[in-house]
């Protein structure tokens, strides 16, 4: 069975620090790019940030530049998303998506994924 779980969310403070992780059971992430993506209520799923399956291309959502890292350890079969001073627009259900047969870049505007987590919830609020 295929599946990607994330986990690490939870309720944060603004300006303050969650790092997020997608770990793989079932299939290797070595072949695959990776995606975080968000949805807060009521907007649509939106690519937060996204890796190659070599890590050597990333992709950031403008509003992420900077505070949001995203990094991935093939040997661990995990893909983490590191969050640093984060905002009450931050937000959302967090998920991770898997694909092999887009760009980064693509894989994050278009919001496109072969395989799925169930998302984990972020809170950022005082």
């Amino acid at each position: 069975q295929l599946q990607l779980v994330e986990s690490g969310g939870g309720l944060v403070q603004p300006g303050g620090s969650l790092r997020l992780s997608c770990a793989a059971s079932g299939f290797t992430l070595d072949y695959y790019a990776i995606g975080w993506f968000r949805q807060a209520p009521g907007k649509e799923r939106e690519g937060v940030s996204c890796i190659s399956s070599s890590g050597g291309s990333t992709n950031y959502l403008d509003s992420v530049k900077g505070r949001f890292s995203i990094s991935r350890d093939n040997a661990k079969n995990t893909v983490y998303l590191q969050m640093n001073s984060l905002k009450p627009e931050d937000t959302a259900v967090y998920y991770c998506a898997a694909s092999d047969g887009f760009t980064v870049q693509s894989m994050c505007v278009m919001v496109r994924g072969d395989y799925w987590g169930q998302g984990t919830q972020v809170t950022v609020s005082s």
